[in-house]
């Protein structure tokens, strides 16, 4: 029999705040979190801007020797999975620590430590090589590193399907529970790709946005207007546990997740399927798994990235799926206010979902002031709206032609 999973916990480091409050503060306002680039040059880069996490301090989270050897990435994790610890009360102590594990997902993992390290490789040759370059680099070690900080000896991995990342985390975190191989589970995503390369590479694909006259607008979901993504950076990490177990505990459950449903593009190695025919099953797959009937979906936290393809395919993927009442639903990208976050997206987004369930109130799309005939759906624009949701979907879609679909549930016991 399958059990029932809960949120009891919720962390996040992201570029509009730092933990639960602050994060849902800000999203609830519209306040925007992109601007231009202060961690390195950007004369030649087309894009000069992104979402980055202003005044972060690992020290404040890990030790300062310790931090030392992890890339940002890492300490954005750990950060954000000690935010969610401490949101769902646990006391680590007090848990079986086989019966307590991590799932994470990321896009890129340490980039940051790669291009350091290849710039003293070529500068100063082979002996220059940091002995923490591996360990800091790879993409599985936010979750080696989680585990190890709260001694969480059960499941772990790492999930990297691009920017599907970590949605496909949380739902392989949500069904390590529903099968019951562990209780408690840390699982969300986490990436720091706000780098030279990295930019460079995005930049040549031309897939960001150049609007950098007013950053703050440059991320423009479903708008006619829009030219392309923001990156940014962050964590968010969402503390899924056995419902027996959280009620036994007496923890707070903000919402029950229920479905989750995944799918292959088989189209292209960055463009979406024109005809939104995978994402439309990931989403499919997510209402089956969840015994959701299509017309009482209340909100979708859409990928939304602000290019022209994936907001139009998103579009007519919702249509598809849910007829009628696809324009009776609330749509929006938290993506206008946090940039994207590649595959620490879902983690942060899947946090969006759980609140507007908890609070009644979904996140607007801001910077939406020219609609596109395209993309003409409920997208809340600009001003977040107060209403009751009892099924929240979160969309996440990659490069690869990864999809992946989360559907929660407001909790009744």
């Amino acid at each position: 029999m399958k059990r029932r999973v809960v949120v009891t916990g919720l962390g996040c480091i992201t570029p509009i705040g730092k933990g639960k409050e602050e994060f849902w503060k800000a999203l609830t306002a519209g306040v925007s979190g992109i601007d231009y680039i202060t961690k390195f040059d950007t004369t030649d880069h087309p894009t000069k801007i992104a979402a980055e996490v202003k005044d972060f301090q690992p020290e404040d989270y890990i030790d300062k020797k310790e931090a030392r050897k992890m890339d940002r990435f890492t300490q954005f994790a750990i950060a954000a999975s000690q935010l969610a610890v401490q949101d769902a009360q646990l006391n680590i102590e007090e848990i079986e620590s086989e019966r307590f594990g991590v799932i994470l997902g990321s896009g890129i993992g340490g980039i940051e430590t790669f291009e350091e390290q290849n710039l003293k490789f070529l500068d100063k040759g082979v002996k220059r090589i940091s002995p923490f370059f591996i360990p800091m680099m790879i993409t599985n070690i936010g979750s080696g590193q989680v585990s190890m900080f709260f001694n969480a000896r059960g499941p772990n991995s790492t999930v990297v399907t691009a920017c599907a990342s970590s949605t496909n985390a949380v739902g392989e975190a949500f069904r390590v529970i529903e099968r019951g191989d562990a209780d408690i589970m840390i699982t969300g995503g986490t990436e720091a790709s706000i780098t030279p390369l990295a930019m460079g590479g995005f930049c040549s694909l031309r897939a960001m946005s150049t609007f950098n006259e007013d950053p703050k607008k440059a991320s423009r979901p479903f708008d006619l207007n829009r030219d392309g993504f923001v990156m940014g950076e962050g964590s968010g990490m969402l503390i899924l546990e056995d419902l027996e177990h959280a009620i036994k505990r007496g923890a707070r459950i903000y919402a029950e997740i229920v479905g989750y449903g995944m799918s292959a593009d088989a189209y292209h190695i960055t463009a979406p399927d024109p005809e939104g025919k995978g994402a439309a099953r990931a989403m499919e797959n997510a209402l089956k798994d969840g015994n959701i009937p299509y017309n009482e979906v209340d909100y979708i936290n859409a990928h939304g990235t602000s290019t022209p393809y994936n907001d139009k395919f998103e579009t007519i993927a919702i249509k598809k799926v849910f007829k009628e009442h696809a324009k009776e639903m609330c749509v929006s990208s938290t993506k206008s206010m946090t940039g994207h976050l590649l595959g620490g997206a879902g983690g942060v987004e899947g946090m969006a979902c759980v609140l507007a369930i908890y609070h009644s109130i979904v996140p607007p799309t801001i910077n939406y002031e020219t609609p596109d005939e395209d993309c003409d759906l409920d997208y809340v624009p600009n001003v977040a709206r107060e209403k009751e949701v009892n099924y929240a979907l979160s969309n996440s879609f990659g490069f690869g032609g990864h999809n992946a679909t989360i559907a929660f549930k407001k909790y009744h016991p």
